[in-house]
């Protein structure tokens, strides 16, 4: 850390008295934030793009798509044999849906759910108008300022969680937030699961990269909530993609079983890059993302019928002229707003969005690439947004700097989904009636009343003078978000809990790590 970053972290009577006047301001308005909200109750109305008769065309075509096509289920004979025994026609890994059965099937899926964490004050609400963030998944790399582009190693993945505790920004801890693959293959998603479970007392995903290690995840839950506990409500939510196009796996679709067997949540999402995984278009994209989704669901509730599921969509788009993914497109933004309207006639709750871009730094294409896939994510009305902070090159990198930035734009969507105040105070009329015209409202009483928090206040954007800002140092954005972290990091502090807890948990992974020789793949 540099000298001039030691010195802003910390020893403020030593800072000129203007500015040791904006760090209090700063730090008041950080003791404010911290006061953290659970998940977000959307009051703004959904965008919705598709008419009835444009909903009810998507929806034919893809019951269409599963009766005549078909859909892959590779490699796992349960899996063939409960679709077999529920009306569907297999030939070999080929699975037909007659009209109608998916869509039936997929009935018991419950329309919203609770996920318990082990904090009761930070349980989610998934579904309905609540919107849950969730930061960045599955980047093998990970990026700062100070080392450059690297592999992620599990104290990078430990520093992610802890930055995401810490803001009350995010309100789900996330799963993979980066590949720690420093860790052997078979035993780092053990580590991975009680960095959530211990750094955290935030909401987690389970690992879904083998069913042994899906496994795992369960038998964690256990000791850390109750075996009984977690047949009667969801603790844990993660992530079932499909291999688009049309193939359900057997690595997925076994850990899908073992999550919905023990009624643990699953996002069941096709992970589509437009172009090359689906057709160019949104219309024949939105077709198969349905396809997919329906088959996908319909399995996890022959498992056990009122499994929770999430209606999960991916959908980037492709560079026609390189191949390369691209980010904030108009067509992926239409694919959002059509996703989620077909997710709420399917009365499942939705998935989608992030704060995506392809740019590989924390830079001016990633601020306005993550901006149009953040603003129509939330504007869809989307329950679960996977993503929501750190995602840089199309997903391979987790940056630092922005996991910071992207916190601070998570808390205007806070601010914006709440609304428009009504109520006597937001009306106004009180200011209205004290201030004569040609005068200003600066001095009134209900500004001074309401200043504090009238408007949403960035903690990293520089509104100041440039005077001010090259006396400061002239930091840009990733600059003052390269501060911020070290800051967050060097003020965590874990979350209480209980000592046999943890020690069952270390005692579990020990002995687990124990049966098996490492495996690089």
């Amino acid at each position: 850390m540099s000298d001039s970053a030691e010195t802003d972290a910390g020893t403020t009577p030593s800072l000129p008295s203007g500015r040791r006047g904006r760090e209090a301001r700063r730090t008041a308005r950080a003791q404010r934030a911290a006061v953290s909200v659970p998940y977000i109750t959307r009051a703004i109305p959904l965008t919705e793009v598709l008419s009835e008769e444009g909903l009810a065309l998507i929806e034919h075509n893809a019951e269409t798509l599963l009766e005549e096509i078909g859909i892959e289920f590779r490699d796992h004979a349960g899996a063939l044999a409960m679709l077999k025994g529920a009306g569907c026609d297999i030939k070999g890994t080929r699975v037909r849906f007659p009209r109608g059965l998916a869509r039936s099937l997929c009935a018991t899926a419950p329309s919203e759910y609770v996920q318990h964490a082990r904090n009761p004050e930070r349980n989610v609400h998934i579904g309905g108008n609540s919107m849950v963030f969730a930061p960045n998944y599955g980047s093998p790399f990970v990026r700062d300022l100070d080392q450059g582009r690297r592999y992620g190693t599990i104290e990078d993945f430990r520093n992610f969680v802890k930055l995401a505790y810490g803001t009350p920004f995010i309100h789900h801890s996330g799963g993979t937030v980066c590949e720690p693959v420093d860790l052997p293959v078979n035993k780092r998603h053990l580590e991975m699961v009680y960095a959530h479970m211990r750094l955290s007392d935030k909401p987690f995903m389970g690992s879904v990269t083998h069913p042994e290690r899906a496994k795992d995840t369960v038998w964690m839950c256990e000791i850390l909530f109750g075996k009984d506990f977690i047949q009667e409500n969801t603790v844990c939510t993660s992530l079932i993609n499909a291999n688009s196009p049309l193939v359900w796996d057997t690595i997925m679709i076994g850990a899908a079983e073992v999550y919905a067997r023990n009624n643990q949540a699953c996002i069941i999402t096709p992970f589509i890059l437009s172009g090359a995984m689906s057709p160019v278009t949104v219309a024949g994209t939105l077709t198969q993302v349905l396809a997919e989704v329906l088959a996908g669901t319909a399995f996890t509730q022959l498992v056990r019928p009122g499994a929770p599921v999430i209606f999960g969509t991916f959908v980037s788009t492709l560079s026609m002229q390189s191949g390369a993914p691209t980010f904030g497109t108009p067509e992926a933004t239409l694919a959002i707003f059509g996703a989620a309207q077909l997710a709420r006639r399917m009365k499942m709750p939705f998935r989608t969005g992030g704060s995506l871009c392809a740019s590989k730094l924390a830079d001016a294409q990633a601020a306005y690439e993550s901006a149009h896939t953040l603003l129509p994510t939330v504007q869809a009305g989307t329950n679960f947004v996977l993503h929501a902070a750190g995602w840089t090159e199309g997903g391979l990198t987790a940056s630092y700097e922005k996991f910071m930035l992207d916190f601070d734009q998570l808390g205007g969507m806070h601010v914006l989904a709440k609304g428009i105040d009504l109520s006597e105070n937001g009306q106004g009329f009180e200011a209205f009636r004290e201030v004569a015209p040609g005068t200003h409202f600066l001095g009134c009483a209900h500004t001074q009343r309401n200043f504090e928090r009238a408007f949403y206040r960035s903690s990293l954007a520089d509104n100041n003078s440039v005077e001010q800002w090259e006396a400061e140092g002239s930091l840009d954005a990733a600059q003052r978000a390269n501060k911020a972290w070290k800051k967050a990091l060097a003020e965590y502090e874990a979350p209480p809990i209980d000592p046999g807890i943890d020690e069952a948990l270390r005692d579990f992974i020990e002995r687990k790590k124990a049966s098996m020789p490492d495996a690089t793949h």
